[in-house]
């Protein structure tokens, strides 16, 4: 798999609003380019091994990838509740953040212009409040909840592709609910609920601490392989349809 080297965001982030000092983690595919672009909004616990896994995988599909790391100024402990509340919000500098990783991709030479976004538990919120911002040509939302004004945050929305597992307590009927809405607004969605999966299903090591692990499996936390292979088949084929296949000048 390519492996991601560390880049500087800082100079697009913070003339905008976004953050004074932002870096990212940039995986490039093998080969030669150009090549779409994906921006990685990563989960709750950080631009982590975990989520670092997952753009690599992007990588290898065919796609630029860069993950900027929304704690970079202040750390996790400082940025977690402030970028938790954006998440939800809509509103906050993270969402310049994302918007500067947009940027940086498409300022490449190898990137063709097209440019989705992909978000996992925190990240998924993220990617479906963007998905409504007009700047990405697909969104893949994983397990984020969702906007509490679903009608005013994804009207005009770019295509979405959107994972749920149905032993996710905290968002019960998300799915369902998503996929009425994206119905409603006509936007080209594929939205899919997994009964045997909770959050986190398309991580593909457990998280924490060893000793805790049969307690997450018993609450429906953590890596379910078969949802996850389905989720990720479904996930490369719609951003094959709408960024391999979409070009900008």
């Amino acid at each position: 798999m390519p492996d991601p080297v560390s880049v500087t965001l800082t100079h697009l982030s913070a003339p905008v609003g976004g953050s004074k000092r932002l870096t990212g983690h940039l995986v490039r595919p093998d080969g030669p380019g150009p090549w779409p672009g994906v921006v990685v909004a990563h989960e709750v616990m950080g631009a982590n091994d975990e989520m670092l896994r997952q753009a690599r995988r992007l990588a290898s599909a065919g796609y630029l990838t860069l993950m900027p790391d929304l704690y970079t100024d202040g750390g996790a402990r400082r940025c977690l509740i402030p970028t938790m509340r954006a998440a939800l919000s809509g509103h906050g500098r993270a969402y310049q953040d994302i918007a500067a990783a947009r940027t940086y991709l498409v300022d490449d030479p190898d990137c063709t212009g097209a440019v989705g976004i992909i978000g996992f538990c925190m990240g998924g919120s993220f990617a479906l409040m963007a998905a409504g911002s007009g700047i990405f040509d697909a969104a893949s939302a994983n397990y984020g909840q969702l906007p509490k004004d679903m009608d005013q945050a994804l009207a005009g929305a770019c295509p979405i592709v959107a994972s749920y597992g149905g032993r996710d307590r905290q968002l019960k009927g998300a799915a369902a609910k998503l996929d009425s809405a994206l119905d409603r607004l006509g936007v080209v969605h594929d939205v899919k609920e997994y009964p045997q999966a909770g959050h986190a299903f398309l991580n593909d090591e457990q998280f924490g601490p060893r000793l805790l692990h049969p307690l997450y499996r018993v609450a429906g936390l953590g890596p379910v392989p078969e949802a996850s292979v389905d989720a990720w088949l479904r996930i490369e084929a719609f951003f094959d349809s709408h960024l391999k296949h979409t070009t900008k000048a």
